[in-house]
């Protein structure tokens, strides 16, 4: 993956209110669609970096890892 060497793209997480379950959402703006969550900060940014691995390898499988 061309992002592995790079530094991690910007990130923004939030507290997610009760009815929404509670926890934290991660969310990376550049790739939209690519959001986690976990029930601390640290999970949902665990979570998130999973997600956006996952994000980045299907970029590559569909021959758009240019982004």
């Amino acid at each position: 993956m061309a992002r592995e060497n790079q530094n991690p793209p910007r990130f923004e997480i939030r507290p997610l209110a009760a009815d929404e379950g509670g926890g934290y959402r991660i969310e990376f703006p550049e790739y939209p669609g690519c959001v986690a969550d976990g029930e601390t900060p640290e999970e949902a940014i665990r979570e998130g970096r999973d997600a956006l691995i996952s994000y980045l390898r299907t970029l590559e499988e569909l021959g758009r890892a240019d982004r």
